[in-house]
Parts: structure tokens; C-alpha cells; sequence
């Protein structure tokens, strides 16, 4: 058969969902109304009627520029940056007679500077392209005519096509699931591209269409759907099916999204509702927000600031130039007689001086363009590239088990990471693992298991009691390390009064089987079985419910079946001590969600009785326990705070027998809110939930643990010494956030705790009568006085020296951001050593980034691994994903990627550090070395009477930046380090330096513009008195313009390039070959130009060979004046280094002096990045011994 043989109902392996037929009402009013108009033809897709609508085609394009709008698009962007533009304009003026120097001369450098930018830019398009290629030509089985279905490309496809998807096959546009390999019509998605989620989802058809198993079935398929219009919201669909006269509402249920993949199903059957653009991945794809680096924005700065020194300049020349003018023929007596004043044109008459001085400030504009470096945007952007290549093949940060390498998603912020001053971190899969292990649980009041967790291993060396280091029930700590893997994954359970069948021995044997029971059946796991080993391994949603599902295996429950409506697992019987299989039919799913908390499901077991089981937050299932159902509440909320305070996940479970009548009134109301199709849908569900979850009766509660990290305590600590504070936002209950802190040395004994929340007595009273404006009002109120006594606390103990820690729950955090509130929050936060804000919500998370960011002005990074860090990430200066277990939302969202947390310690103190150095370095001497240069034509033209004429060659001066002097830069970009890694990490405080930006602040900015300034006046004027009234070359010729000019442009080429070697701090033989080889170059470039003809080497002709070269007096002035030039600096340089040396400069003594053989210079030094109000466990041994000597 075409469409091959359907797989049995009973090997269904799926999520339960029950279809139901709508009853539509009023709900379906909203059907063809506006918003919901599209009308979709199925199986007819070139019909008039679909013709009409005009839809988009399947052609998807993610390319920023195509063939035709390359060229503009790509010129607008490149002339928007206001110094390309200015070179534009001088590019144009040089085709006129205002221009110093020939056309071709300023053309060519801005040609090359642009082209390169846009050839990047076309490179990185070029890829897009390829990518939308690849995607756009996949194939996929459509319904042609007849039943038959033949390959055709994505495309191609067009709304209403049906097409076959097949296993393990993305879905190439938004479907209509129709039916699928199993009889039950449903099917197994993954949507990680869409999401980050690793779970799989389960999919249901309608019935109607349930029945459509064959190709064939498809020759006379007629259907008209209408839904909604095209929209990014990925979790609603709303829309009816037309099929033979009958309506029939469609959900989310049916809708399989274009780039979510076919999982553990043959194959499925589906309508095409959205192609291309109009697909809701693609309408989710918005460009993440433009990040651009402080010191970018400060370059800025400083470009304006030059365009208003050139301005000035010009404008002072201008003035001295019109004077000179107007004074040239004074009573018929010619001064400048050599300009021929008399018979002047318009830029030299004295009789319109005026005219001449604003024409002479253009040209001064033309000619003083040299102090703006036109290479600067085109050479940051190499160096960053390359330096995000040195970032990925760093084998440090490769995390070998998972075979991922760190990745820089974009290269614009790498100096930025050496100036992070606040790390916002996730909690769970970013501290930790996000790998849990089923490690100890309560049952009717008895706590069981006798693992020790991190933290208690944490608390106890806190304690100094013998659990941080001794041994527990016999077994060493240091055994039961991390380092040391569980037989099976997820499960760390040790007790032997459940183990091996012998919790049947125990007084509450029959509440334990139900303990386990519930394990086992409520879940949405689904089991694979190793056909070979006979072996059950399950998918979950979340690695929490794996562990519970593990779990109870483990104890002997073992889930190994689900069917559309039912669960299976084998169980040991009580009395017989054999094993027996039990079916659970499977009525009901009421889903988890960030809203409820729990997870509920209505199962009818072997004897026929109807049983609720729940598990969810001890924060919503106490409150729906029975009076007489919480026999162990007491207990069972004492062990839950045991486990809170060692770190532990809980979850609380209960259950109750249901009445036949009640369940039947329960499920007609939940089939009817959950076939609408209004906009509340999710609303009504809960509604009607909410009505069969109460008067439960509690069984006990599980604990997980998800373990910290590798390395997790390290970086901290050494984050901390570099001065970085650590925030920690998550999701998690305050106490387990803070063992979490001590586990991680984030919190010490010792450290001031200030601790806000709303759990207080007033409070808590007015939630159970429920007046909303009351408790918003009394919460404002509460959380105001406690952030000022905790500012109090601040001011009053900071003299001591004291560390402190703020901690914060999430119902507190809504007030604290208020804008009445948000200042005296941050002042108070920025006050702790440590933040902790716990219970807190994605947007939250993003709020707390932003307002760290703003109201403090300095760098913030936002570390995290799911889909609710997506906004934290993209609102701090730099996101950073962690590529763990929650799918790769957070990755794909983030500026740089890493495998785990600890590899930030590199990243920061090491690449950020250097990254920071060598861009500041770089901007610095761009500056210098274009005002060195530019200067000196400001000084020529002065000492030529402001005439207007240029020093140099009109090619030597489009080359300086361009060849002569730009390779150097480019290398100090790339390659220089001030200091190795091992001294970077060894000395973190070092990273202090890029955080107070004390390497591109406006002094050491303005230094090396002064230095400049001054190189160029020491060229200029030794040169020109150097050479002046004597005879130059052996025939006694003196002086030209051409000489001079010559001599002094190779004195710059020499002195930038060798200020470039007493910059770098590490010498690689790249730097020794590029910065040679500019000066050898130089000497080259004159040979071969002064070889080409007068009309191509114009005034350089043969000028080096014949005048320059063979005369002592050129290379004995070049020599002295390149010298005496870098004298300064070299002086500057040594006495800083000697008597008033940076951080960087005692790390350099002690690595050239041999120092870091001196253990007591070693430990001055280091001491200093150990303050008492950091965190980390250096702080913590430090204060520990403060408190001994004391």
C-alpha cells in the first residue's frame, strides 16, 4: 500500500490527549472577523479561490541584502558612520580646484577602506544565502493528483498542498496535522529550533480526519479551513475545518510548525496553512538588539572631537591666510612676489582676501583630512574577527564530554568583556547541572534517604563539623563526591528500608506503594524499551520528571507502557512479593504550567476506582490538601525544609478517590473549555482544574538534587578576586537559593544577611481575606521599610568592613522595581557584596539586568541557559549562553556561547582582559600616529605661509594609513598580551583595570594625542632646520619641497613604527615581520614610484635614488630625528614602570625580574585583589582567619 501499514493503537508510545468535539457558541464569532481571515483551500491549491488570496510562497530569505540592493544598501550603511561620509565628501571636493592633492589620491584609500568593509559584508550574506539555499531546495513528499505523492522542493510548496512528512524529517511549513502512522492520529514533535525545549511535544489530529491512513485516501480530499492570520505567537492557533458540511474547531493541538522536527512516528499527513514569511518561526526571527561596546561609543566621541580640532585648525589657518592675502600687494610692493599677487586668481587675490580665506578653509579641510585615521573602522573590525577565532579554538574553554567549543556569535563586544563590572547568572543549568538525581524523599511523615548533598557538605564545613569531611553511615565524603558517578543516572538513592522490596516491611508500607505508584503514573514521560536488552529508558519534559520516573523504578514500580488511554508499569505485589502487571486507564492530563505548579492526572485503576493523582509546589498543594488529608503536614513541611536547606528541588504529592458523578460533571466542563476556541481558552482549563484538585490527601514529598557545576566554586572565587560582583536570579525557593550561595561561596558564615520578603504576619492575614488594594498597599509599604533598614545596616556597619548579602523573593522584587522604589533597591544592592533574587519571573530577570545597567553606568553581563534567560541576555551589554541540557534558546540569543560556567573565568580575566588592552591600545595609537602625520601638514603649510600646499607626495599620504602603518596595528590587535594567561589568572585583580577603563580613559587619550602632537612638532622642526641653507647633494643643489617633504615623511614612517615596537609588550616574529617590514616597505615603495614615469610619480620622481639615498645628511637626520622623537616616551615609559608602576606593570616585574620566585612579593601583590567585602572562598579563608587573630 502507498501509504504503508499503520502501527497498532497498543504500541502508541504517547502523550495522552483526549479530542473531543467542540460545542462552538460564541466562541467561534471570531472567525473571519479581522485577525482571522485566512481561509485555506485544502488540496486545491491552484484554484481560483486560492488564487485570489494571493498568499506568500514557501521561498524563505534571512540574507540582509539581495543581488540588486547590494550595492546601495551596502553603501548606505558603510556612509551612515559620519567619518566615512566625511571622506566621501573630500573625495568628491578633490575633483575641484579646491583640492591640495590629485583625485585619484583620495579615491583610492576610501575604495579600498570601503570595499573591504562591504566585502565582509558580502561574505558573511554570501553564507546566509548558502544556508537559505540548502533550506529552500529540501525536499518533501506532495500530493500531486490522484493519490500520489512525489518529492518537490520546500519552495515550491504553496497553502493548501498536502504533504507527507516522514520520520525525522523537519516540517517544511505550519501544517495542519491531519492524520499519522498511528491509529490514534497523533505524533511525536521536537521543537528545540523554535523553543530551546530538548522535550518532545505530542500532536493530535481531529477525528474526522484521524481515518485519512493511505495515500490513496487523498484523491477526492476536499476541505476549506478558516484560522487566523499570520502571527508570532507560537503557542495559539485558532481555527475551524470545514469537511462535508460539518464544522470542527482546531487548536494548538493540530498545528505542527515549519522547523520543528518528526520524532518516534512514521510518518504524518498535513495541511499546508502558513508558508514562507508567514510561518510563525519566521515571523518569531527578529534581529536580536544592536550592542555596541563602550569604548566604540567613546571612539566616537573622539572622532568628533577631531573633526572639531581639524575644523579649528582649518579656521585659524583661514584667518592668518586671509590676513597674509590682503596684505600681499600693499601700494603696488608685491611681499609674496613668488605668488604673483598682481595677476592672482580668486584663491590668491588680495583685492577679494575674504573669498580667498573661505575657499583656503576648504581646502585646509581637504588637507588636514589626514588627522581622522581612515582605516580605523575597517582595522577594528579585522582585529575583532580575528580575535573571535582565537576565542573559539581555545581548548581551554572546549568541554570535551559534550564536544562544544566556546563560540563568539558576534565580534563586536570582545573589549567588552574586559569590563564587566556585574555578572546576572541563572541558577539552575547555569551554577548547576540541571542533571537531577532522585536523592531522598518523605513519606507519611518518614524522611528516607541518606545521601549528602553539596551543600550539606557545603554547610558542614561551615560548621566545622565533621560531615564536611568525615564519614556518613560509613561511607567517605570524599567518595561520594561529585567525581564519583551513580550507578544510574538520575538516581542517588541510598536506604535500605525502601530498597530491594523492603519498604514492605515498613508501618506505612501501603502509603509508600502509593508514593511510588503516583511516580510511576503521573507523568508524561514516554518509555523506549531496548528490544534487544529488554531495558526501559524514558524521554521526559524535564529532567526533574525523568528522575521521578527513574526513581520508582528503581524501588521496583517500573512504567514500560503508555498508550493513547492507558499506563502500564509492573509493581511488586504486597502480599505475593511477585511482581504483577497493573493498567492504569488514563482518563485526564491536567498540565504543568509556570501558573499552577502542579501536574494532575484522573487514572480508573485495576478495581475500577477513580483516583486524582497530583504533584506540584508545596506552595499550591498544601492549601488544596483535606482537613483530615494532612495527617503528616506537620512532618512532612519540616523534612521539605530540611531539604530546602540542603540545596534540594521539592515536590509535594497527593491524591483522592473521585465519585463517578463528580468526575462526569468535571469532564464535560473540562472537554468543553478545552475544545474553544476563544482567546481564554487556558483560562477556562485552569478554571475547571482548579475545581477537581482540592481536598487532597498528602503521601509526601520527593527531593532532587541538581548538583553544582565542575568548577562552579573556582570561578567564583576568582571572579570575585577580579572585583566582579555576582548577582544569582532564579526561579528557586529562597532557601535552596541560598544553600546554593554557600555551596558556592557566593554567601559565608560571618555575612550580614539582608533578607526581603512579604512573608510577615500582616500580610499573610490580609491574603486570606483577600482584599487586593489592602495587600498590594501593606506590600509596598513592607518592602519600602525593609530596603531602609537595610540601607541603615549599610551605612551603619560599613565602617567594620563587614561583607553583606541581599536576598530578595520575587513577590518583594515587583515593588522594588517600581519607580518610586527602584533607586533606594539598587543603591541598597549595589551596597552587598552578594545578590540573590529568588522566585523570580523571566521578565523580572530582564527588569533587574536593566536596571543594574542603567542606574549604575557600568558593564553588565547576563549568563544563562533557557528560554526565560532569552531576556536577561539580550537587555545586559553581553549575553552569554550556556549550552546545556535546556535546549539552545539561550544560545541563540546570546553574544558569545560556552559549555559551562567556569569557562566565563577565562573568558573574562584572560580574552576579556586582553581584548580590552588591545583595542584600547589600538584606538589610542591610531590617533597618535594620524596626528603625528596630520599635524605636521599644519605645520608645513604655516611655514609656507598657509599657502595651501601640501608636505608630501599625494600618494605618500593616501598610503600612510593605508600600507605603511596599518599592518603593525592590526598585529598589537591580534596578538599583543601584557601579560600571559597564567599571570591573568594568577593576579585576577588585573582585571580591574579594564572595569575602571583606566586604559582609554580621557587622559591616557589625550597622552597620546600630546604625544603625537609632539612628535610631529620634534619632526617638523628638526628636519626643517636640519636641512636648511646648506647644499644637500654633491652638486651643491639645495633643499627642495621634494626633499624635504621626502625626509620628513620617512622620519614618521620610522618614529610611528618604531613607538609601535616600545608599545607592544610581547613580541611575536608577526610583530617583528610587520613592523620592519612597513619601514623596508616604505624604503620599496619610493624605489619602484619614483621609477614610473613624471606623469605617474609626478614631483617623486627618482627623488629617493638621485637626491635622498645618495646623501649622508637624509639617513643621518632620519636616524637622529626618529630617535630623539621616541626619547620621550621611552623616558616617560621607564620612569612609570619603575617608580609608579600600573597592576600590569608589577605583574611584568615580576615575570622579568624573576620575582615570581619571591613568595612574599608574590603575596604583596596578590594581596591586594583580597578585600573582606568580597565573596569566594579566598574571602571566606581570609575573614575566617580575621576572626582567629581576633
Amino acid at each position: 500500500m502507498a501509504g504503508g501499514r499503520r502501527r497498532k493503537l497498543l504500541l502508541s508510545k504517547i502523550y495522552p490527549f483526549t479530542c473531543g468535539r467542540a460545542s462552538f457558541r460564541d466562541d467561534h464569532s471570531q472567525i473571519g472577523q479581522p485577525g482571522f481571515s485566512r481561509v485555506v483551500f485544502c488540496n486545491e491549491p491552484g484554484s481560483f479561490e486560492a488564487g485570489i488570496r494571493k498568499y506568500s510562497n514557501n521561498y524563505v530569505r534571512t540574507t540582509k541584502y539581495t543581488l540588486a540592493s547590494f550595492l546601495p544598501k551596502s553603501l548606505f550603511e558603510q556612509f551612515r558612520r559620519v567619518a566615512n561620509f566625511y571622506f566621501l565628501v573630500t573625495a568628491i571636493l578633490s575633483y575641484t580646484a579646491l583640492s591640495p592633492y590629485s583625485a585619484s589620491s583620495a579615491v583610492l584609500p576610501l575604495v579600498i577602506v570601503i570595499g573591504a568593509t562591504m566585502v565582509k559584508e558580502g561574505i558573511e550574506d554570501w553564507r546566509r544565502k548558502q544556508q537559505d539555499i540548502e533550506v529552500n531546495n529540501r525536499k518533501v513528499k506532495v500530493h500531486q493528483h490522484d493519490g500520489n505523492f512525489d518529492y518537490t522542493e520546500w519552495k515550491n510548496l504553496r497553502v493548501g498542498d498536502i504533504v507527507k512528512v516522514h520520520k525525522d524529517e523537519f516540517f517544511p511549513a505550519d501544517l495542519l496535522l491531519l492524520s499519522s502512522s498511528y491509529g490514534d492520529a497523533i505524533c511525536y514533535v521536537e521543537t528545540m529550533n523554535l523553543d530551546g525545549e530538548t522535550n518532545l511535544k505530542l500532536k493530535q489530529a481531529l477525528e474526522v480526519t484521524s481515518s485519512l491512513d493511505e495515500d490513496s485516501d487523498f484523491s477526492n480530499f476536499r476541505a476549506t479551513i478558516k484560522c487566523e492570520d499570520p502571527n508570532a505567537n507560537l503557542y495559539s492557533f485558532i481555527g475551524a475545518m470545514e469537511l462535508e458540511e460539518q464544522q470542527h474547531p482546531l487548536s494548538p493541538q493540530q498545528l505542527l510548525l515549519r522547523d520543528s522536527k518528526l520524532r518516534n512516528t512514521e510518518y504524518i499527513y498535513g495541511a499546508v496553512i502558513f508558508t514562507g514569511h508567514d510561518t510563525k518561526v519566521i515571523q518569531n526571527s527578529t534581529n536580536p538588539p544592536s550592542k555596541r561596546s563602550r569604548i566604540e561609543r567613546k571612539m566616537d566621541h573622539i572622532i568628533y572631537f577631531m573633526f572639531c580640532a581639524l575644523f579649528t585648525i582649518s579656521f585659524v589657518g583661514s584667518i592668518f591666510f586671509g590676513i597674509s592675502t590682503k596684505n600681499d600687494l600693499e601700494n603696488g610692493r608685491m611681499k609674496r612676489w613668488y605668488l604673483r599677487p598682481d595677476s592672482s586668481d580668486i584663491f590668491f587675490d588680495p583685492k577679494r582676501a575674504p573669498v580667498a580665506a573661505i575657499y583656503h578653509f576648504l581646502t585646509a579641510v581637504l588637507l588636514y583630512s589626514y588627522l581622522i585615521p581612515i582605516s580605523l573602522y575597517v582595522s577594528i573590525e579585522i582585529v575583532k574577527v580575528l580575535q573571535s577565532i582565537f576565542i573559539n579554538q581555545d581548548l581551554q574553554m572546549y568541554h570535551e564530554e559534550s564536544d562544544k567549543p566556546a563560540h563568539a556569535r558576534t565580534s563586536n563586544l570582545n573589549e567588552e568583556l574586559g569590563q564587566v563590572d556585574t555578572i546576572l547568572s541563572d541558577k539552575t543549568g547555569t551554577l548547576t547541572c540541571n542533571s537531577m538525581e532522585f536523592i531522598k524523599c518523605t513519606i507519611a511523615g518518614t524522611a528516607y534517604g541518606r545521601g549528602v548533598t553539596e551543600v550539606e557538605r557545603a554547610i558542614g564545613r561551615r560548621k566545622g563539623s565533621p560531615l564536611g569531611n568525615g564519614e556518613v553511615n560509613g561511607v567517605s565524603n570524599t567518595e561520594d563526591s561529585t567525581d564519583t558517578k551513580p550507578t544510574v543516572k538520575g538516581f542517588n538513592f541510598k536506604d535500605e528500608r525502601i530498597m530491594n522490596g523492603n519498604w514492605i516491611n515498613e508501618p506505612q508500607a501501603d502509603v509508600i506503594r502509593k508514593f511510588f505508584q503516583l511516580l510511576a503514573v503521573c507523568h508524561t514521560a514516554i518509555p523506549e524499551v531496548d528490544e534487544d536488552t529488554g531495558n526501559v529508558s524514558y524521554e521526559a519534559e524535564s529532567p526533574d520528571e525523568a528522575a521521578f520516573v527513574i526513581a520508582a523504578r528503581e524501588v521496583g514500580f517500573e512504567f514500560y507502557k503508555r498508550t493513547q488511554t492507558s499506563i502500564s508499569i509492573r509493581e511488586q505485589d504486597p502480599v505475593s512479593s511477585k511482581k504483577v502487571e497493573r493498567l492504569y486507564q488514563l482518563l485526564n492530563v491536567l498540565e504543568f504550567n509556570s501558573t499552577r505548579k502542579r501536574m494532575s492526572v484522573i487514572v480508573r485503576d485495576v478495581e475500577g476506582k477513580l483516583i486524582i493523582l497530583s504533584k506540584g509546589a508545596d506552595s499550591v498543594m498544601f492549601e488544596r490538601l483535606a482537613k483530615k488529608g494532612g495527617e503528616f503536614e506537620g512532618d512532612t513541611m519540616e523534612h521539605l525544609n530540611e531539604y530546602a536547606d540542603a540545596g534540594l528541588r521539592t515536590l509535594v504529592l497527593a491524591y483522592r478517590e473521585l465519585s463517578e458523578d463528580e468526575y462526569n460533571e468535571f469532564n464535560q466542563k473540562f472537554l468543553e473549555a478545552k475544545n474553544s476556541v476563544s482567546a481564554d481558552r487556558d483560562a477556562l482549563i485552569d478554571e475547571v482544574a482548579e475545581k477537581i484538585e482540592r481536598d487532597l490527601i498528602l503521601l509526601g514529598a520527593t527531593a532532587v538534587e541538581d548538583k553544582l557545576q565542575n568548577g562552579v566554586p573556582d570561578c567564583i572565587d576568582k571572579l570575585a578576586q577580579a572585583g566582579i560582583k555576582l548577582w544569582v536570579l532564579t526561579g528557586d525557593k529562597m532557601e535552596t537559593a541560598i544553600n546554593i550561595g554557600y555551596a558556592c561561596s557566593l554567601l559565608r558564615q560571618g555575612m550580614k544577611q539582608i533578607i526581603i520578603n512579604l512573608d510577615t504576619p500582616e500580610i499573610q492575614s490580609l491574603e486570606k481575606i483577600g482584599e487586593k488594594a489592602a495587600i498590594t498597599k501593606a506590600s509596598k509599604e513592607s518592602v519600602r521599610n525593609q530596603l531602609t533598614q537595610g540601607k541603615a545596616q549599610l551605612t551603619a556597619l560599613s565602617a567594620t568592613h563587614g561583607a553583606f548579602a541581599l536576598i530578595i523573593d520575587g513577590k518583594s522584587l515587583i515593588y522594588a522595581l517600581e519607580d518610586d522604589m527602584k533607586k533606594m533597591f539598587i543603591e541598597l544592592a549595589m551596597g552587598c557584596a552578594s545578590v540573590i533574587c529568588c522566585r523570580s519571573s523571566p521578565i523580572q530577570k530582564a527588569l533587574v539586568t536593566r536596571l543594574v545597567k542603567s542606574e549604575t553606568g557600568r558593564t553588565t553581563l547576563a549568563i544563562g541557559d533557557g528560554a526565560n534567560d532569552v531576556g536577561m541576555l539580550q537587555e545586559a551589554d553581553i549575553g552569554i549562553g550556556i549550552s546545556g541540557v535546556e535546549g539552545m534558546q539561550a544560545v541563540m540569543s546570546s553574544d558569545i556561547a560556552i559549555a559551562q560556567f567556569r569557562y566565563l573565568e577565562r573568558l573574562l580575566l584572560v580574552h576579556g582582559h586582553w581584548c580590552y588592552r588591545r583595542i584600547s591600545t589600538m584606538i589610542c595609537y591610531f590617533f597618535y600616529k594620524n596626528i603625528a602625520f596630520g599635524f605636521s601638514l599644519f605645520l608645513h603649510e604655516a611655514y609656507a605661509s598657509f599657502s595651501g600646499e601640501p608636505a608630501y607626495n599625494d600618494w605618500y599620504s593616501s598610503f600612510f594609513n593605508t600600507f605603511f602603518t596599518s599592518l603593525p596595528v592590526i598585529a598589537l590587535g591580534v596578538f599583543d598580551q601584557d601579560v600571559s594567561a597564567r599571570f591573568c589568572l594568577k593576579f585576577p585583580l588585573l582585571y580591574q583595570e579594564g572595569v575602571q577603563n583606566v586604559l582609554f580613559s580621557w587622559r591616557r587619550i589625550f597622552g597620546w594625542m600630546f604625544n603625537g602632537l609632539y612628535s610631529s612638532i620634534i619632526i617638523f622642526f628638526f628636519c626643517s632646520k636640519a636641512l636648511e641653507h646648506q647644499a644637500f647633494i654633491s652638486d651643491g643643489k639645495t633643499v627642495s619641497k621634494e626633499i624635504l617633504g621626502g625626509t620628513m615623511y620617512a622620519c614618521i614612517v620610522c618614529v610611528v613604527n618604531l613607538q609601535m615596537a616600545l608599545t607592544i609588550s610581547y613580541f611575536t616574529v608577526i610583530q617583528h615581520i610587520v613592523i620592519w617590514g612597513s619601514i623596508a616597505v616604505w624604503y620599496l615603495f619610493q624605489v619602484v614610484y619614483g621609477a614610473m614615469s613624471p606623469q605617474i610619480s609626478t614631483d617623486a620622481y627618482k627623488v629617493f635614488v638621485e637626491a635622498l639615498a645618495p646623501a649622508p645628511s637624509y639617513w643621518l637626520v632620519t636616524l637622529f630625528v626618529s630617535i630623539t622623537t621616541v626619547i620621550p616616551y621611552f623616558f616617560f615609559s621607564a620612569i612609570q614602570m619603575r617608580f609608579f608602576p600600573m597592576y600590569h606593570g608589577m605583574i611584568q616585574w615580576i615575570r622579568e625580574d624573576g620575582q615570581s620566585t619571591d613568595p612574599e612579593f608574590c603575596a604583596m601583590v596578590r594581596q591586594r585583589s583580597i578585600r573582606p567585602t568580597t565573596v569566594g572562598f579566598t574571602a571566606r579563608v581570609a575573614a575566617s582567619s580575621g576572626h582567629q587573630r581576633h
